[in-house]
């Protein structure tokens, strides 16, 4: 017997050769098929993660660049009255960062509620609905601002009030009164972005934003140079170009470029109006939490012992957060409509997928921003500053902007999955408490009880507030039921829809 070993034992022979590709009981084919199914998952989610790369950059980067021009307008404005006067540069201040930053961030704010409604009718299909949300917000907005009008009209005595200069306090009175045209574009601005993004048609609020750009830039140099008209001349330039983009964009939404979404004008409008104030109103309140506490810190660090040192340093900083915050707020609105899409067509787990993308990439970018502010510590502030003592509380402030940095890289993007997800009520009572419940305390403690100035007032709040609110929102999306938003969002859209006119049409026929 050839095939039989010494001992007698048929299987050991056998076990100890190799014999079709068999050893020791392996199939070696079978580890081969494992090793291929593998590289076939790797490169299926490589492509998985590179096509949702280019759906939310598609939102992002047009979003990144109409956000930098409309800001570009603020600052364009304020430094052609630079050069009009210091009285004319700190009353513009005041008008346009306090009084016009207060109102733009309620009614942006209220406006988001249309990223949840018309994001997840869009992916619902049910593309009727979104004119008429849009309407709607039109509409609340629209009201609200007369509501809001008194702080315009009384501007001058409430700066007085709060102990501005008489000269200020009354130039910022008169040009409050002449941005009341610019704050009523809000009510119809606002609305008319987020109907466009939720359609991922946001080129065409870029190029908007670029021909509001450039017609400030050349209406405040005539204004200025040509006629003479003063502070009151870019205060009309101003108005002029967000009108101009706000024509710009009604054109393009009820002239042809959205056939599905826009059906004219409608009485449906006008109906369920208090159910929809109150949505908006969440989520004006959920934004503008964020949005003064910017403003909170550099009024308390006003009253410091040399203030003006402090206040110079900390809006350095801020002016060059703000400038990287453009970034994780594009990315806001990405994820926003991205989630408020995938969850209103029923797609949990693409929703899922859609945040993890997000946060991942704006994480990275956030790191590498906060790295070039550590390396840099020393040197940034030269672009705003010579003097040698803003250029030192400025080093010490540096590794706090950066861990702001990376905070804004993370909390943006979770509120973003909020705004798509219908959470907005939620959030605001989040940002209620960590903010005004925990971060104020805790800044005034560090910066006044316990002496550590505006290291302690940036610390307290960064470390209080926006780090804690980072870690909520994160728990609560990592532990997030995508199943259930999915059919939250299905009851949503049919609780705001109503039956589309065509649909009806073609049944009865």
């Amino acid at each position: 017997m050839a095939g039989v070993a010494g001992d007698g034992d048929v299987n050991q022979s056998l076990l100890a050769h190799p014999v079709n590709g068999r050893r020791n009981g392996v199939d070696h084919w079978d580890e081969r098929e494992q090793e291929r199914e593998k590289e076939k998952v790797k490169k299926k989610l490589a492509t998985r993660v590179w096509i949702e790369t280019e759906k939310i950059w598609q939102v992002a980067g047009p979003a990144i660049f109409t956000r930098v021009a409309m800001y570009s307008m603020n600052v364009i404005t304020q430094a052609f009255s630079g050069h009009l006067g210091e009285v004319e540069l700190a009353a513009m201040s005041m008008a346009n960062t306090v009084i016009l930053g207060f109102n733009f961030g309620l009614l942006l704010g209220m406006a988001s509620a249309l990223e949840t409604l018309c994001g997840q009718a869009y992916g619902a299909k049910r593309y009727h609905m979104l004119g008429i949300y849009m309407q709607r917000s039109s509409i609340v907005l629209f009201l609200c601002c007369f509501l809001l009008l008194p702080i315009y009209i009384f501007t001058a005595p409430l700066l007085k009030l709060l102990g501005q200069a008489d000269d200020v306090a009354d130039m910022s009175g008169l040009l409050a009164l002449c941005f009341i045209p610019l704050h009523f574009s809000f009510a119809f601005m606002f609305p008319l972005n987020k109907f466009l993004q939720s359609q991922l048609k946001n080129p065409v609020m870029a190029w908007g934003a670029l021909a509001g750009l450039v017609v400030n830039v050349v209406a405040s140099w005539l204004c200025v140079y040509v006629f003479d008209f003063g502070v009151v001349g870019l205060c009309v330039a101003l108005d002029l170009s967000w009108w101009l983009m706000v024509l710009g964009l009604y054109w393009y939404s009820a002239c042809g470029g959205c056939p599905l979404t826009w059906t004219g004008w409608s009485v449906e409008a006008f109906s369920g109006l208090w159910e929809f104030f109150k949505l908006s109103l969440a989520s004006g309140v959920m934004l503008c939490l964020e949005n003064w506490y910017y403003r909170i810190l550099i009024l308390m660090t006003g009253y410091l012992q040399n203030a003006t040192v402090a206040v110079d340093a900390l809006s350095i900083c801020m002016s060059i957060n703000g400038s990287e915050m453009m970034i994780p707020l594009a990315f806001l609105a990405a994820i926003g409509v991205r989630v408020a899409n995938e969850l209103g067509a029923g797609n949990a787990e693409a929703a899922k997928f859609v945040t993890i993308v997000s946060v991942v990439q704006s994480t990275m970018i956030g790191l590498f921003f906060c790295a070039l502010v550590v390396i840099l510590h020393n040197k940034f502030a030269f672009i705003f500053t010579s003097s040698t003592d803003v250029l030192e509380e400025v080093d010490e402030l540096s590794y706090l902007l950066g861990v702001t940095i990376l905070l804004n890289s993370v909390q943006p993007i979770l509120s973003g999955v909020a705004v798509g997800s219908g959470w907005q009520a939620h959030v605001a009572y989040i940002n209620l408490g960590c903010y005004y419940v925990v971060e104020l305390p805790l800044g005034l403690l560090m910066g006044w009880v316990f002496h550590f100035g505006v290291v302690g007032i940036w610390g307290g709040m960064v470390f209080g507030g926006t780090a804690i609110q980072t870690l909520i929102l994160a728990a609560i999306t990592s532990n997030c039921d995508w199943a259930k938003e999915a059919e939250k969002a299905k009851a949503r859209v049919a609780k705001w829809s109503t039956p589309d006119p065509e649909l009806l049409a073609s049944a009865d026929g």
